[in-house]
């Protein structure tokens, strides 16, 4: 029986996803804060509706990841997973405040508004019709913490759900594609390199180890290995831009303009589809270190160095188009094909872990991470005629094909 909501029903959905986004926005959950107060609000939200949630706190028990589920537990079901975290707004031109839901009418402004607190709203405002509705397939919540430095919080979650029978037979997540099926995205790998130099006096420069010097040439041949991913790598037209890319994003270093700099510290990451391309790249940095930089700092002063620390990797995602997820994917947003985004998501982690995963939410990444960010009311509304379809069209599943 179809038990698909009305339009006039579709519509009562919509005010409280817009009520639950005015919420979710106030939380300022940049990654450097705790998003706990976010989190204590959904568990008490879908406590509320009879639903019963669990709590994965980091080790410093300031965040936390969040795991629900409804229906029966006993059964393989179906993941609808999106992080709390969103980027930081200092240093960018907002005309509107980023952390209170502005509504224009079609438009709603707010930090997270598409990146993802839109898709998190749609989901809450889904749940009293999920729990009404029942069914033999259960729909899990994974609410994670730090996904926009790295996917951090999803990953001690994972962990343990996938050592518990039955393993769920798909997941959903929801970062910001237009509504349409995603099934690739590249893999990232991001370092920092600590440079430890010789200061002196800059009256007699040549008697130091300038940090700040040796780091530029590991820079630029960071970019020049990013020129050759481009010239000579390998290539894959779905994605824009079709190659591996390269770059370094923060630099730190140096005390005053008339001292050499004992210390340089810096940034940088690499994406591809191929994990092992970002092998070649991270031991074609450290092989440009050990081989033509460190050699000469060191014939200077002995105890000069250079120091790698591995930030944050998480794989690609390649989901198999036979997979059940992607089929009921594309079937529930009703787009006969599916697509691939340059930027990461949690995918990969859930794949990784035996959960094959599509990416599938309202807005996109055109206004992500930017000032005066926004969703518009007809995303959030097709969002939620997709989880209803979604919802129905995953009782139909045939759960041992997965």
């Amino acid at each position: 029986m179809n038990t698909l909501p009305t339009d006039e029903e579709i519509e009562g959905r919509l005010a409280d996803a817009v009520g639950l986004l005015t919420r979710l926005i106030a939380f300022p959950t940049v990654s450097a804060d705790s998003n706990l107060p976010l989190i204590h609000f959904v568990r008490d939200y879908l406590e509320s509706h009879g639903v019963q949630a669990e709590l994965f706190p980091d080790a410093s028990g300031a965040k936390a990841s969040l795991w629900a589920t409804i229906g029966p537990s006993h059964r393989p079901g179906l993941v609808l997973s999106g992080h709390t975290d969103v980027v930081p707004v200092a240093g960018q031109n907002w005309t509107r405040p980023p952390f209170a839901l502005t509504d224009e009418g079609e438009r709603l402004f707010g930090r997270g508004t598409a990146d993802m607190k839109g898709f998190l709203a749609c989901v809450l405002a889904m749940v009293p019709v999920f729990a009404a509705r029942g069914g033999t397939v259960p729909i899990h919540l994974a609410f994670s913490y730090d996904e926009e430095v790295g996917c951090l919080g999803v990953r001690p979650m994972l962990e343990e759900i996938a050592k518990r029978e039955p393993r769920p037979w798909g997941c959903v997540i929801g970062e910001p594609t237009s509504g349409r099926p995603v099934t690739a995205h590249k893999g990232k790998v991001a370092m920092r390199c600590e440079v430890v130099g010789h200061a002196c006096h800059s009256a007699y420069a040549p008697e130091g180890v300038n940090a700040v010097e040796k780091a530029a040439r590991l820079i630029v041949a960071i970019e020049d290995l990013a020129h050759d991913f481009a010239a000579n790598g390998p290539r894959d037209e779905r994605f824009d831009p079709p190659f591996a890319t390269a770059q370094t994003g923060i630099v730190t270093g140096g005390v005053s303009v008339n001292v050499v700099p004992s210390r340089c510290t810096f940034s940088f990451e690499a994406r591809s589809t191929d994990e092992a391309e970002l092998d070649r790249f991270l031991a074609a940095v450290q092989t440009r270190a050990e081989q033509e930089v460190l050699p000469g700092m060191r014939a200077k002063a002995p105890e000069t160095d250079v120091r790698f620390e591995l930030l944050t990797r998480y794989p690609a995602l390649r989901s198999p188009d036979d997979a059940t997820v992607v089929a009921l994917t594309c079937e529930a947003s009703e787009e006969s094909r599916t697509g691939v985004i340059s930027f990461g998501s949690e995918g990969g982690l859930f794949a990784d872990a035996g959960i094959p995963a599509v990416i599938c939410g309202p807005g996109s990444m055109d206004q992500g991470h930017k000032p005066d960010e926004y969703v518009t009311r007809e995303e959030l509304r097709r969002c939620l005629r997709f989880l209803a379809r979604l919802g129905e069209r995953a009782q139909a599943i045939q759960t041992n094909t997965a």
